[in-house]
């Protein structure tokens, strides 16, 4: 009991950017995400993905992880993508590509494929491109299910993340200690001569 509150908690601090030009896809990914209590994005193109992601065209040249940092200091950070694959202007496939550019700040971001086309050359193709996983629309809450290792995969990252920063302030300290006591160790050699000295010094009179 105790293990589905916690999957629950995590859940509402799950973040999905959905991608889909059909209101009517939207509106169902949007119940079907507020059912598993996960936050959710909605865009209608793959140009405002890239937007929102800070992967603009004039940005591509020189990728870095400033967007998704700042993305995250504001409380934002995206967790998964889900995206559909025919849509007007730039296509769910072009998408998942720019995400997963080498040196993208999004590349290790799960990408999920819809599409209402059971095509198997397009599904191994989006999934070759490095696609988590390939949904069939319309969605079914059993998909989301199919997505759980993302939802755990994405909080052990960040559980690992947590901890590398604990191990990082953890070795600066022991850092800052090893300086510290050099000096303390230093005044309490040279007060133990002056001491030495006087005494010394009544002891000769």
């Amino acid at each position: 009991m105790e293990l589905v509150n916690d999957q629950q908690q995590q859940q509402k601090h799950f973040h999905v950017l959905v991608v889909d030009d059909s209101v009517i896809d939207r509106k169902l990914l949007e119940r079907l995400l507020r059912d598993s209590s996960c936050k959710a994005t909605f865009l209608d193109s793959g140009d405002k993905a890239l937007k929102y992601l800070g992967l603009q065209d004039d940005e591509l040249e020189n990728l870095s992880s400033t967007s998704s940092e700042s993305l995250q200091e504001n409380g934002m950070k995206v967790n998964m993508i889900m995206t559909d694959y025919c849509m007007p202007g730039m296509s769910g496939y072009d998408l998942l590509k720019r995400i997963k550019l080498q040196g993208s700040s999004w590349k290790d971001v799960p990408v999920v494929i819809m599409s209402s086309e059971n095509v198997p050359s397009r599904i191994t193709m989006c999934l070759e491109g490095g696609a988590e996983e390939f949904l069939l629309k319309p969605l079914q809450p059993s998909d989301l299910k199919k997505l759980q290792p993302c939802f755990l995969k994405s909080f052990d990252n960040s559980s690992e993340e947590d901890i590398c920063a604990e191990r990082s302030l953890s070795s600066r300290n022991d850092i800052n200690k090893r300086n510290l006591y050099p000096q303390h160790g230093f005044k309490l050699q040279f007060l133990t001569t002056i001491v030495t000295t006087m005494l010394r010094f009544w002891n000769s009179l």
